[in-house]
């Protein structure tokens, strides 16, 4: 069931009252005042209150609804909307969510969906820095923004820690079927985490045009340090992706020599059981013209023919590391 996480309107960067999202009258835009409402997994019902309230586009609101977007920006008319990817760690593995942003003259909309933390502790940091508060929506967005990617660092450090823990696994030959298993994991966390970051570098470059209306020239610096943020984060995946298929293949190759060394083994012990095989098996022809038969110590000689032979053998695969 989806919830009004908050709802309040400000004026010069001070928060004046919470809002009804109920209450047509309330959801007003004015001049000079900025509503900010925060969503979590809304109803269809409630968002198109919020469509008929700020004329928000419908191909827009579905995509808030469904959340199954690639992360974008996208304009219509003098509505922004932004999608990005939220992540947290669940366990063992990254859960992605969603959230999307409606940013007008007057209001910004959050939506939020999936495994994600709330966006509460933004809003309090913006209460309590009334000068850059006041700058408007578009430093409420920036500030979303920096939230969220600012919380992809500690889980692409988390990978890089748990990459670092099976590579040692690997080279100290204690690889089982649960690192392959922890490998998989981690490729596939690592794609979510690219898919997640990759566009949000050309997301701020869109956002610092001088074409772009909602945004200020005065709050670019303020994108230009998310978008740093981003290409940092992005080159640090590419990193761990490049880091995760190198231990894939050192797994690859240190299996490959294993099975080599058995190989080995078993060829030199079939070489040692190749002698008496092939003596038994002359001996046990059975052929009436085989004057060793008749020997006294016959037996005792292709004894110890055996053992001389083997035990030589034995010696040069030992010698050669074969065994």
């Amino acid at each position: 069931m989806g919830r009004v996480v908050d709802c309040a309107i400000y004026e010069g960067g001070q928060r004046l009252r919470s809002l009804d999202i109920n209450d047509a009258d309330q959801m007003r835009v004015q001049p000079g005042r900025v509503i900010w409402i925060g969503l979590y997994e809304p109803s269809q019902e409630e968002l198109a209150k919020l469509q008929a309230y700020f004329g928000l586009h419908e191909l827009a609101v579905e995509d808030a609804y469904r959340a199954h977007q690639r992360p974008k920006l996208e304009l219509y008319g003098e509505t922004m909307f932004v999608v990005m990817k939220t992540a947290q760690m669940d366990g063992t593995h990254v859960a992605m969510g969603e959230t999307s942003f409606f940013i007008g003259r007057g209001y910004v909309i959050t939506v939020r969906h999936g495994p994600s933390v709330s966006y509460a502790d933004v809003r309090s940091r913006c209460e309590n820095s009334p000068e850059n508060f006041k700058k408007g929506e578009d430093f409420i967005l920036y500030a979303l923004m920096d939230f969220i990617v600012d919380r992809y660092f500690p889980i692409v450090e988390s990978i890089e820690d748990d990459i670092e823990r099976l590579e040692e696994a690997v080279l100290d030959g204690r690889s089982t079927l649960d690192v392959l298993e922890e490998i998989v994991i981690l490729r596939r966390d690592l794609l979510h985490m690219r898919h997640a970051v990759a566009p949000l570098p050309e997301i701020c470059q869109r956002l610092m045009r001088y074409d772009m209306a909602l945004i200020d020239r005065n709050t670019h610096p303020y994108f230009r340090d998310v978008f740093d943020h981003s290409t940092i984060l992005l080159d640090r995946i590419e990193n761990l992706r490049e880091l995760i298929k190198t231990v894939v293949d050192t797994k690859m190759l240190m299996s490959a020599m294993k099975q080599n060394e058995v190989m080995r083994q078993l060829a030199a012990w079939a070489a040692m059981l190749a002698v008496p095989t092939a003596v038994a098996g002359i001996y046990g022809m059975n052929f009436d013209n085989m004057p060793e038969l008749k020997w006294e110590y016959g037996y005792f000689g292709v004894i110890a023919f055996i053992v001389v032979i083997c035990g030589l053998l034995f010696w040069r695969f030992k010698r050669s590391g074969w065994l």
